[in-house]
């Protein structure tokens, strides 16, 4: 029996890390193709180059599904609203492309200083906003369980695996 649960708590401390691997690789995945962007749009010093980073961060939303619904698993918040933040970013695009070229510095600035309060979140430090859990939207529940069920079952079998009457 000792045997069988050291092999199963293996089993499931290796899905627990995989998890962990995989939700990694979301998060740098999901931050080379729109978090960097959404950060380069902020930063920008012109109204192109705000347009053209967002339209990339905009663009991988759309491509990913990423326009609707709520990345929480228990209980929906409004901070995890994905419709919500899609629309205020496609929004910011559509304002941005509205930006005449005769416009003067100061409409443009007045823009850009709009678009960086839109993109950041000012606390300790400067944070791109974004709904907790975007990095593996639409698969929030799945993932979730993965790592709730693997840690559950892996501690489970690890206890069974100690030899108690020895200690």
């Amino acid at each position: 029996m000792r045997i069988v649960s050291a092999v199963l708590a293996v089993v499931f401390t290796l899905l627990f890390l995989a998890w962990g691997t995989v939700r990694t690789i979301a998060g740098i995945n999901f931050d080379r193709g729109c978090e960097g962007y959404l950060k380069r749009a902020a930063d920008a010093n012109t109204v192109q180059l705000a347009d053209r980073n967002l339209a990339v961060a905009v663009k991988y939303l759309e491509d990913n599904q990423m326009t609707s619904g709520y990345t929480s698993v228990l209980w929906r918040t409004p901070d995890e609203d994905v419709g919500f933040w899609y629309a205020n970013l496609n929004s910011s695009l559509e304002e941005l492309h509205s930006v005449k070229p005769e416009a003067t510095q100061l409409e443009k600035t007045n823009v850009l200083m709009k678009l960086r309060e839109t993109l950041l979140d000012q606390g300790q430090s400067t944070t791109v906003t974004a709904p907790d859990g975007i990095s593996i939207y639409p698969n929030n529940s799945f993932y979730w369980w993965w790592g709730v069920l693997s840690s559950f079952f892996a501690v489970v079998f690890i206890l069974f695996a100690i030899p108690w009457e020895e200690l």
